[in-house]
Parts: structure tokens; C-alpha cells; sequence
């Protein structure tokens, strides 16, 4: 390999972390100015609770707050009547655990908040999603589309050798990065595209495949090239991992699991750990994204690798929830309600 593109990895993973560090600081100074407002809200969403359970005071009562509350203070924003009404489910969704504000959550901005408590039923789940949001610095239309994507039901479900392969620390990491299935839904593709239109579109969607993958990832490139006794050899996607200090190589197959699969994907690890790992850097990762994939197939080809692999399967189209299959008129049914109109007309 030349000079210049180890020069641009070593570039990619230095910027990744001056980006990072920026972005974190940011957010903390933020979320600190937020912390007081939202105390303030469980304050009021908690008053409002109890008076309405000790003095019998009915819905319209949070009318009379809203207007008192905006006549005292003109210039405040949130007193609206929605929003005090959101203030008493927030506090009544949280205190079911918690006596005060939950010092994770106050540490997240009210559109969060309100988000979250509007899309999820269980507090584990609202929590996962918090700690995720001071993690990784969501906006709240990100927020909206990881949970929309049931992150809190994907992440960390690959099947992986990690713990055979990794230190106890960078293998806790590393499994929490992973997900299954990833959702590619915003390529726009079908089911059956094939590895290189897969490919193509990820490319051409950098920053929503990066969203997807997670915290942490910097992309390094595509069909990377690595040379071994006089043959060359194309990486599908290789990443830099920002917290797992490690480079991270993506394969991705169209079909089903297949164990040789594994075996390529160990090959390429070793590769890249002796052409590009440098001090500092811990051992690369690889991952195989494939379209099916058998569970006892996936450990059997795992079992046996001194390399650190893990398998997930993708998804390029939402599922159609059952209930609404039935409700959905057919390709025929279209074609007939199309074909009647056109007569209607002549």
C-alpha cells in the first residue's frame, strides 16, 4: 500500500475523534441548561397529579394553569396547555420508579422527553433510549427514527464470538455496537437487489448507513484493496471504530448464510491486522451482513475462528404488520378498480 492512503487512514481516525470530542462538548453544555427547566416540570406535572387526586380537581384545571401561567410570564415559553398536560404524564410515566427526576433523563432536552414518553410503553425501554440520545447526541428527528426502527429490540443481538475472541471490556463493547437486524429500508430497494446495488445505494447514503451502524464508525472506503502474495483482494466497506480502537470490516451478501463465508471474512482480518493495524489499535472486527441466516449454522462457523466475526442479517423493506396484510388490495384488485374507472370515464 502507498504512502498517501495510510497517511488518509491515519487521517480519518485522528479527525473522527477531534469531531467527536467537539460534538460531545456541545451537547453537555446543552443538556446542563435543561436540567433545571425539566425539574421544574416534574414539579408541576407532580402538583397538577396531586391536587387532582386530593381535591377532586377535574382535566380543566390544567386550562386555568396554562392561562394563569402564561398571564404571569409573557415572554416564557411552555406554559401551553399541551404542554402542561405532557408535564403530568411525564411525571406519571417516571414516578411509577422513580420519587424525583431520573438525573439520566434530566439530562436530555423536553422535546426528547416528550418524544419518548409518546412512543414507548416501558420505562427500561425509555431509558435505553435516553442513554442512547446522551451517547451519541440525537437530535429529536434522529431519536424518532431509531425508535421507530426498534432499536431497543435490535441492538446487541447479533451472534458473535466475542467473548472467545476479545477481552472481556472490548467484548461487551463491541456486542453492544451490534445489531440484528440492520435496516436498510432507506435505500429504497428491493428485496431481491442484488450485493452491488446493496453496495451502491450505502455508498450514495453515507450518513444515514452511518446512523444505522452507530456510534463510533468512520467510514475508510469501499472495495478497499489489499494486496496478498501478489493477488489483490476487495473489502466490500472497512470502518474505523472510534471507541473499539480498531478497524472494522463490513462483507455483504445478498443470499443466505453460508459457512465459507466466515472463512473469507477471517482472511480478511488477518489482513488488514497485518497491513494496516498499528500500535495503539486493538484487533479488527469483521462483520457479515446477510440477507437469511441459520442460528446453529452461524455458531458452528464461529466456533472454531481465532478472528473476531459477527453475523446479522439486513432488512431492505419494512415488514407489513399481519393485521393489515388482509387489508391490502391485491395487484388484480388494483388493476380491475383501475380498469373500471377508465370505463366510468368513457
Amino acid at each position: 500500500m502507498d504512502k498517501n492512503s495510510i497517511d488518509n487512514v491515519e487521517y480519518i481516525k485522528w479527525i473522527s475523534e477531534i469531531k467527536f470530542k467537539v460534538h460531545s462538548a456541545r451537547t453537555q453544555i446543552a443538556l446542563s441548561i435543561n436540567s433545571s427547566l425539566l425539574e421544574l416540570y416534574w414539579d408541576i406535572g407532580k402538583g397538577i397529579h396531586t391536587k387532582q387526586q386530593k381535591s377532586d380537581w377535574g382535566a380543566k384545571i390544567i386550562d386555568r394553569i396554562s392561562v394563569d401561567l402564561k398571564h404571569e410570564f409573557p415572554n416564557l415559553k411552555g406554559f401551553s396547555r399541551r404542554n402542561i398536560y405532557a408535564m403530568r404524564q411525564w411525571y406519571l410515566f417516571y414516578s411509577q420508579k422513580f420519587e424525583s427526576v431520573p438525573q439520566v433523563v434530566a439530562q436530555i432536552p423536553w422535546g426528547h422527553n416528550r418524544l419518548i414518553i409518546s412512543k414507548t410503553q416501558d420505562i427500561n425501554e425509555a431509558l435505553f433510549y435516553v442513554h442512547e440520545i446522551i451517547s451519541n447526541s440525537w437530535s429529536r428527528d434522529t431519536l424518532e427514527i431509531q425508535i421507530k426502527s426498534n432499536l431497543y429490540q435490535r441492538k446487541g443481538k447479533a451472534i458473535t464470538n466475542f467473548e472467545s475472541t476479545l477481552p472481556q471490556k472490548q467484548s461487551n463493547l463491541a456486542n453492544s455496537i451490534l445489531k440484528d437486524p440492520y435496516n436498510f429500508d432507506f435505500l429504497g430497494l428491493e428485496e431481491d437487489a442484488l450485493e452491488k446495488a446493496i453496495e451502491d445505494e450505502l455508498v450514495k447514503h453515507i450518513t444515514k448507513f452511518l446512523l444505522e451502524l452507530g456510534k463510533g464508525f468512520a467510514f475508510v472506503g469501499r472495495q478497499y484493496k489489499i494486496e496478498v502474495s501478489e493477488r489483490d483482494y476487495f473489502i466490500d466497506m472497512l470502518f474505523y471504530h472510534i471507541e473499539l480502537r480498531c478497524f472494522i470490516v463490513v462483507e455483504l451478501k445478498s443470499g443466505r448464510f453460508k459457512p465459507e463465508f466466515a472463512g473469507k471474512l477471517n482472511f480478511y482480518l488477518s489482513a488488514v491486522d497485518t497491513q494496516l493495524k498499528k500500535d495503539g489499535d486493538n484487533a479488527s472486527i469483521g462483520i457479515l451482513l446477510c440477507k437469511m441466516k441459520d442460528s446453529i449454522e452461524v455458531e458452528y462457523s464461529l466456533r472454531d475462528i481465532n478472528k473476531p466475526l459477527g453475523i446479522s442479517e439486513y432488512r431492505l423493506t419494512e415488514a407489513i404488520p399481519h393485521n393489515l396484510k388482509t387489508k391490502l388490495p391485491s395487484i388484480e384488485e388494483l388493476e380491475n378498480n383501475l380498469i373500471e374507472k377508465l370505463k366510468n370515464k368513457s
